[in-house]
């Protein structure tokens, strides 16, 4: 049986000497030492310290890279596929995971985190875990929740709330060991 896979959504403008970029290698070290492997978008800031963590405890990567950009030579990616946009790239990653972790980003990171977020809501995809790791995220999914028309008047139980290392390693404990449905909460 192959091991899970976490995709992890960030700030690709993390570099590497930033509290964050090392907070998150840490965490994705024990989150490969828990059995899973990551999918990224195979570039640099959090999508590399995801990597780098996930290899350093002998997990495996996989980048969804883009094809417009060139890929790092330093990456730690086991394998790399290759997308044409960004649209491609955000669908194999949202399609190919078994799980999902917010990390802190921009625009782009939204957009994953929407994107990702309502195709569990309407029911396209199976239930699986949304983490959303850290602060930054949960005044804007307050604020997304209270002025946005929702999907469905569930789509809030889709995503878990979690602001440590051992609240991400719980959450993701509970979901390779059940059929976990994530519910809104804070770990």
């Amino acid at each position: 049986m192959s091991r899970p896979r976490l995709a992890a959504f960030g700030s690709s403008r993390i570099a590497p000497n930033d509290p964050r970029y090392r907070d998150l290698f840490t965490l994705a070290k024990a989150i490969g030492a828990q059995g899973w492997d990551g999918i990224t978008g195979g570039h640099q800031g959090m999508m590399a310290a995801f990597s780098e963590g996930i290899t350093a405890a002998g997990g495996g990567n996989r980048g969804i890279t883009l094809a417009r950009f060139p890929t790092p030579p330093d990456n730690t990616l086991a394998e790399e596929q290759r997308a044409h946009n960004f649209f491609d790239r955000m669908g194999a990653m949202i399609e190919q995971a078994d799980a999902y972790i917010v990390l802190p980003g921009g625009l782009g990171t939204l957009a994953e985190l929407a994107m990702t977020w309502d195709l569990l809501a309407i029911r396209v995809l199976e239930p699986r875990p949304l983490l959303l790791y850290g602060e930054m995220w949960t005044p804007i999914v307050a604020t997304l929740s209270e002025q946005l028309i929702l999907s469905t008047d569930h789509a809030q139980h889709h995503i878990t709330h979690c602001r440590s290392h051992a609240e991400v390693l719980t959450a993701l404990n509970a979901a390779s060991t059940s059929s976990h449905t994530a519910d809104n909460h804070h770990c």
